[in-house]
């Protein structure tokens, strides 16, 4: 408090007198202040991390429905040995998929008042504890309109006194005989999901190789509190929204390679009949054998041969279209991908840096051997009709809006510095300087100016020069050597499809993805970001690790966490697992491990949660509380101005209203 004689600025006194429009008076100002020092001594609210989802929906679905376990520990902390496990798993259950678990308990046509007594004062009791490191004002915001005064009348009875305990009983009597327990009973559930998960961090890859990602961004849409860090495969779609012709051709390929063209065509409303025709008629004859899609047990044969023979139509348009990119901007330094021109059409063989490997598919009938990099009249019709599709789909710029403007390139929260893939480093563990857009960066400037670009990419003006030379950039940030969201020398697509030889397979890391097990060099990062190295840590995405082979997604003594184990199907033969999350509760941080998802239904009808494992604890012994949070900060510089005010209004520099 502002006790000895203070004396404020002209500026200072303008801002008081405007922050006394809001508390007109020492009593409201110094409620105020009384509320903000409360809330400073309440636990922090839990953070759950998640990264890598590429599309796996009902995988991601579950894990924020039992927030990672947390639900389910707070069933087993709250009724201990009193319940039986097949009862907790049942709750747990019904917290999770209450309309479903509602549906089928009604089917099994018994008197089920005495289940919703108990289920609803079961559910109560865990609204109770999630809600309790929460002010009465955030879990108000949080109660369903229909219930709030009920939920609150609930969720602050002490059943002290006999007369409130009948009362709270009556609460429920009442609303079982007005057959509302089922509408409570999923308020309730919804609640508890919410109040468990405060801050929802998506750390990239949101997009490709599942099937679901547009299901994916319909709940991050509608999520209470979630931000995210952009990832390459995120920065693809987004550059294909803004009508980068090269990334709408990546998109398509890695749809075509995952037969999940539902994405492009239900969700997205895009059209690929002129693909389709397209790619029908040049490859006719042509099994188009290192095309096949993957993950197409369920595909007839002649979805599979057409899937096929469009995805190598789009990947060598593909080709095309990144060969203008790469020949606008020498300054990317990436001639080495221009390869259709290095194709000895006659000897069936290719030069790459030297030397010559045989090609295992020699039939090109769109590539001219005079000029090979030149779209022909079809394949131009095909780009540009499928181009108006990607730009004039609005599920899909509804989504891509949702990136921009819960996304970033990289996140500072609660002293955690979030982003998806690597910060350019040079062999001897320093930051890389990186020539960008004619000027030097580095570290988190560079980062800052990359985030900028991508922006400006999206929102500049159609058909200007500088949205193209932005767009390029953002194709850059997919598969150039200097990108933080790839982090490689090269992308070997190419060679992947057309050389048997694996040794050209290989895509050597930027020394950041080596480096980030030292400590010293982590302490680095989270100091060149305003960070303390001490305490801090970085979470990552983008590789995963790779479990069953004794990797470790702790890295540099606890300073980063990897946080991508596989939630895609196509890497957990890699990983070994299903994916990671990680919890930061106001006890400290816990590291989550996941085995696959079979489905919602058996999660349902067999009652069959994720089996996960705590990889990892880094508990505190005091706990951790909304003044240690960036909130808290926020919070403390609330109170400061209030406390002038305060002196103001005492001292008689401000009247009183």
């Amino acid at each position: 408090m502002y006790s000895t004689e203070q004396s404020f600025t002209q500026e200072e006194m303008k801002y008081l007198k405007l922050l006394a429009n809001q508390y007109k008076n020492i009593n409201s100002a110094a409620t105020e202040v009384m509320n903000l020092k409360a809330i400073l001594n309440l636990p922090k609210g839990t953070e759950h991390f998640v990264s890598d989802i590429h599309g796996e929906a009902e995988s991601f679905s579950h894990v924020l429905r039992n927030a990672s376990g947390v639900i389910k520990n707070h069933i087993s902390a709250i009724f201990g040995a009193s319940l039986l496990e097949s009862e907790k798993k049942a709750l747990a259950t019904l917290i999770y998929y209450p309309e479903k678990k509602l549906e089928m308990m009604t089917e099994q046509d018994e008197d089920l008042n005495d289940w919703y007594k108990i289920t609803l004062h079961r559910l109560v009791r865990i609204c109770k504890v999630v809600s309790s490191k929460y002010t009465r004002s955030k879990v108000r915001k949080a109660l369903p309109k229909e219930f709030t005064y009920i939920i609150e009348e609930l969720l602050h009875e002490d059943s002290i006194s006999r007369d409130k305990e009948m009362y709270y009983n009556e609460i429920i009597r009442t609303i079982i005989d007005l057959d509302q327990a089922d509408r409570f009973i999923i308020a309730l559930a919804n609640l508890i999901q919410r109040l468990a998960i405060d801050q929802l961090h998506v750390i990239g890859d949101i997009y490709d190789r599942g099937p679901n990602a547009a299901a994916i961004m319909d709940i991050l849409a509608q999520y209470h509190s979630v931000d995210i860090q952009w990832g390459n495969h995120d920065i693809a779609w987004m550059g294909a929204a803004a009508g980068c012709q090269a990334l709408i051709c990546n998109v398509l390929r890695i749809q075509t390679r995952y037969a999940n063209l539902d994405t492009i065509e239900e969700d997205y409303g895009i059209n690929l009949i002129p693909l389709a025709t397209f790619a029908m008629e040049k490859y006719a004859n042509d099994p188009c054998t290192q095309f096949a899609p993957k993950g197409t047990e369920e595909l007839n044969d002649k979805d599979f041969n057409m899937i096929a023979k469009m995805h190598k139509a789009i990947s060598v348009l593909q080709w095309k279209m990144e060969a203008q990119i790469i020949k606008r901007h020498p300054e990317f330094k990436m001639e080495n991908r221009l390869l259709l021109d290095k194709i000895n059409f006659e000897k069936g063989t290719i030069q790459i840096e030297g030397k010559e490997y045989q090609m295992n598919d020699m039939n090109f009938p769109t590539i001219d051997v005079k000029d090979p990099y030149k779209l022909t009249a079809d394949e131009q019709f095909v780009m540009d009709k499928i181009k108006s599709s990607f730009i004039n789909s609005q599920k899909l710029q509804e989504h891509t809006r949702v990136l921009y403007s819960k996304g970033s390139m990289y996140t500072i929260f609660n002293s955690n510095l979030l982003f998806h893939g690597g910060i350019p480093m040079n062999e001897d563990g320093t930051i890389k300087t990186v020539r960008f857009r004619g000027k030097k960066y580095s570290g988190k400037e560079y980062l800052d100016e990359v985030e900028r670009t991508v922006r400006e990419g999206y929102f500049s003006k159609p058909h200007s020069e500088n949205k193209r030379e932005c767009m390029d950039i953002i194709w850059y940030l997919w598969c150039g050597e200097d990108s933080p969201l790839f982090g490689k020398k090269k992308m070997t697509t190419f060679e992947r499809y057309f050389i048997d030889d694996k040794t050209t397979h290989k895509e050597v890391s930027n020394p950041y993805y080596s480096l980030r097990n030292e400590e010293s060099v982590c302490k680095m990062v989270l100091s060149a970001f305003g960070l303390d190295p001490d305490t801090s840590h970085i979470i990552n995405g983008h590789v995963p690790v790779k479990v069953s082979k004794g990797e470790s997604p702790i890295k540099a003594n606890g300073r980063l966490f990897v946080i991508d184990g596989g939630f895609a199907k196509a890497y957990q033969k890699v990983t070994g697992i299903a994916g990671y999350t990680l919890i930061y509760n106001s006890h400290g941080l816990v590291l989550v491990s996941h085995e696959p998802f079979v489905s919602k239904e058996v999660a349902i009808v067999q009652e069959k949660d994720i089996l996960s494992s705590t990889v990892a604890l880094q508990y505190t012994q005091d706990r951790i509380r909304v003044r240690d949070t960036d909130i808290g900060k926020k919070l403390l510089e609330s109170i400061e101005e209030l406390e002038k005010l305060l002196y103001t209004y005492k001292n008689g520099l401000i009247k009183e209203q």
